[in-house]
């Protein structure tokens, strides 16, 4: 059984796109990640990294077979940590959504108890776009989510939402999927979630949009303990995050000291640091890099393009 658990990054920037020469070492496209494990696909967040992966999933369909009706559906499952634009602004342009036969679940946290397909047929489609989102032609199943739920997908590629209640670890193999949630107040207005995907004995867990505490979140550290691979959000160098001039904090984001100690007293085996600002080109990141950066030593800068596998 194909039992690989990989990630690749599809876009690392945070806020809004940078798509200018000097920011391309790093990538300019705003959160995306894919996850592939075993045959099956999870998608973290929708922002414009979303929409080469959509082209790549449809040029793979066609490619499945000359006949349209004999060819692989496409099937994945989009989580939104939240609804801020920079993390789904791509999903409008993901061309499996478009396409007959595909199954795309999107999965995303819902606000002051609104409906996250509403939210999404406002800000995404038939207010803004020349297609209403009743229209598209796959079969779209939007969810709400919240950390009192959890998501399993089993091997028939079916996602399940239950709840945590009724969550039990031993009904439960190393080949179903089991993707837990801690939500981030820290992050405004109304909070982020952090996403927890456990797989062939694997941990991945994605933090993006979250800002730390002083002395650390000790419930996100009992949350991601143990993780192989922590994507964490490093959005300010600690000058920015505390500029007397237009000071940072509050705002929702971590600097790279904040992500290193959340690293280090989950013991994550690995962290990347994610969510760039958007004001920081390709020669501010390399001069972090070469401040922060320890790939011996488990840390290390997410780029566009970049593959881990666990």
């Amino acid at each position: 059984m194909n039992n690989k658990f990989k990630i690749k990054f599809r876009g690392v920037r945070g806020s809004y796109p940078t798509p200018k020469a000097n920011f391309l070492k790093f990538g300019g496209n705003t959160s995306c990640v894919e996850v592939n494990l075993g045959d099956k696909l999870v998608i973290l967040d929708a922002g414009t990294g979303i929409v080469d992966l959509g082209s790549e999933l449809v040029r793979e369909h066609i490619l499945s077979s000359a006949n349209p009706n004999e060819r692989k559906p496409i099937e994945t499952t989009i989580i939104l940590s939240h609804v801020h634009q920079d993390h789904i602004q791509g999903l409008q342009f993901f061309k499996p959504v478009f396409v007959l036969g595909s199954k795309i679940n999107v999965f995303g946290l819902n606000i002051n108890n609104e409906d996250l397909k509403d939210t999404l047929k406002d800000v995404l489609f038939d207010r803004v776009f020349p297609l209403g989102i009743d229209d598209v032609k796959c079969s779209f199943n939007i969810q709400n989510l919240n950390d009192s739920k959890v998501v399993v997908i089993k091997n028939n590629n079916n996602a399940q939402i239950i709840d945590v209640s009724e969550f039990n670890p031993c009904d439960y193999t190393k080949d179903d999927i089991i993707i837990t949630f801690y939500k981030t107040q820290a992050h405004p207005k109304n909070g982020c979630l952090c996403i927890k995907i456990s797989y062939n004995n694997k941990v991945l867990v994605y933090a993006t949009d979250k800002e730390s505490y002083v002395g650390s979140d000790k419930r996100f550290i009992e949350f991601a303990y143990g993780c192989d691979v922590l994507i964490h959000d490093a959005q300010y160098t600690h000058q920015d995050y505390v500029s007397p001039v237009a000071p940072k904090q509050g705002y929702g984001h971590s600097t790279y000291q904040m992500a290193l100690e959340s690293a280090k007293l989950s013991k994550a085996k690995k962290v990347l640091f994610f969510h760039y600002d958007p004001n920081y080109d390709d020669t501010t990141l390399e001069m972090l890099e070469e401040e922060f950066s320890n790939p011996e030593g488990g840390v290390d800068f997410a780029k566009e393009g970049m593959e881990v596998i666990l």
